[in-house]
């Protein structure tokens, strides 16, 4: 099965208007013209700049470029033909141009005409629905994506005289990273990334990650996230990170006794790691980090929510492989929210896509309060796991204390590092952080190197969240203790 086959059914089958809607105006046309070549139907195109034209003709004008002629004279020609109208959209407005198109459709039997509207994009108006089918290009399959790496690398090869530097895994991971774009976009990533040293190399990915997502964005609530953090910037969390390394394998290559994983959710006391743990996901598996911004979904026009999210969930599935991290989930599909109804719709259009989706997307939410959260959301089949990210212990809190202060180009003595976190006792990593950028500003202000006293100084003068919400962590705490893994 592929696209010619599909069109010549769509025109075999007497279909009066055909909607495409495709950035890709050249193929679809070369289709088109391969189909009407090898038949007696003749293939004629239209748009406002050149009139109405046969196709192997361009200057050969029938028409004068007006929308609603050309419409009356492809009525009033009586030989079978495929109509290519481009850029018709702006003139599906107007009730005269609808009429027309409905007049063609009616008068199928009569005349084989069939009339093309295509498009970027295209709303059909509810008289034509009925009437039209719709047709949409395929994407480039995985072993063509391969096929355009190739020919860019033979291109420079054949040039330079030398080969394209690279190995079977990473040529791998681009081509995955090219999914879900055109023929035409993928060829210009692809020049991209070898071009510049004539290698494919991991340095180059990110670029067109960053690039792919800038040719799918649509404005909506999917956010490329740039910075992904490495699991050695993470202290603790061990069991997440063998449960990751554990399925690694099974996400990039499914096999038939293994089930690829869908996705985790991360439940724990603020400022634990959560969003740090999500960001370390995409990190560690090399795969571009998406964030869904539930917040901006929402609009005030009825169903345009839900169409938001369709959206950006379809933005995942053609950025993927990917991992799609979704903040604060309780706070956008909680229960008990009065909003008409939408916030309900939403979960359900969620639901329905986290249980049928087929792309390599592999879902991190965070949560602080779980309880608010439907059950249907975090059973068992709709995510793989659900980890709680507790306050670090001791030996965490040590680690923790580490990476802050080499990220700041500071170091202390292990066993002052391990004064400060015994003194720490209930912070979180992000207090901890934070201790070690106050105890900077303190040591500054007296003119000091940075020294375990200053440490302990705003440790001591540090109210830790466990402290001040001591009663709902606890709380946290007893419900994840029979309910949840521990990510620690």
């Amino acid at each position: 099965m592929n696209d010619l086959h599909d069109l010549r059914l769509l025109l075999e089958s007497h279909v009066a208007l055909l909607v495409v809607e495709s950035v890709e105006e050249p193929r679809a046309i070369a289709l088109f013209r391969r189909l009407t070549g090898a038949s007696s139907r003749g293939l004629y195109t239209w748009s406002a700049t050149r009139g109405l034209c046969r196709s192997d003709h361009l200057e050969q004008k029938i028409v004068h470029p007006e929308p609603t002629a050309a419409l009356r004279e492809i009525a009033r020609r009586r030989e079978a033909a495929v109509y290519v109208l481009l850029d018709f959209h702006p003139y599906l407005e107007d009730p005269l141009n609808v009429r027309l198109l409905k007049d063609l459709a009616y008068a199928r039997e009569e005349v084989a005409h069939t009339v093309v509207l295509l498009s970027h994009a295209l709303t059909v108006p509810p008289e034509l629905r009925a009437l039209s089918a719709r047709f949409e290009l395929r994407l480039p399959s995985p072993a063509a994506l391969e096929q355009i790496v190739r020919e860019e690398a033979r291109a420079w090869a054949a040039r330079h005289r030398q080969k394209v530097r690279t190995d079977p895994e990473t040529l791998q991971m681009l081509v995955r990273n090219l999914a879900g774009l055109t023929a035409d976009d993928a060829r210009r990533l692809a020049h991209g990334a070898i071009y510049d040293d004539g290698a494919i190399t991991l340095d180059d990915l990110p670029a067109v990650m960053r690039a792919k997502h800038r040719l799918l964005d649509r404005g909506g609530a999917i956010t490329f996230e740039f910075d992904t953090a490495s699991f050695a910037d993470i202290g603790g969390l061990t069991a997440l990170k063998r449960w990751l390394d554990q399925r690694r394998d099974a996400f990039f290559q499914p096999t038939e006794d293994l089930d690829p994983p869908k996705g985790i959710l991360l439940v724990g006391v603020q400022g634990a790691g959560k969003s740090l743990a999500a960001k370390a996901v995409a990190g560690a598996w090399g795969l571009p980090l998406l964030r869904l911004d539930f917040g901006t979904l929402y609009n005030r026009f009825f169903g345009q929510t839900e169409q938001n999210l369709r959206d950006a969930l379809q933005t995942a599935d053609l950025m993927a492989p990917c991992v799609l991290w979704v903040d604060e989930i309780e706070k956008s599909i909680a229960e008990g929210t009065t909003d008409q109804g939408t916030s309900r719709r939403l979960l359900g259009h969620l639901l329905t896509w986290m249980s049928e989706r087929e792309s390599p997307v592999f879902l991190v939410a965070t949560a602080n309060n779980i309880e608010r959260l439907p059950p249907e959301l975090i059973r068992k089949g709709r995510v793989d796991e659900i980890f709680f990210v507790d306050l670090p212990d001791l030996a965490v809190r040590e680690v923790i204390l580490g990476i802050h202060l080499s990220k700041r180009g500071f170091a202390l003595e292990a066993a002052e590092v391990a004064e400060v976190a015994a003194r720490a006792e209930g912070f979180s990593g992000a207090e901890l952080e934070q201790a070690v950028v106050a105890a900077r500003y303190i040591a500054r202000e007296r003119e000091e190197p940075l020294a375990i006293e200053h440490l302990l100084e705003e440790v001591a003068r540090t109210r830790p969240l466990s402290v001040v919400m001591a009663e709902q962590i606890a709380r946290l705490r007893a419900w994840a203790s029979t309910r949840t893994v521990t990510a620690g």
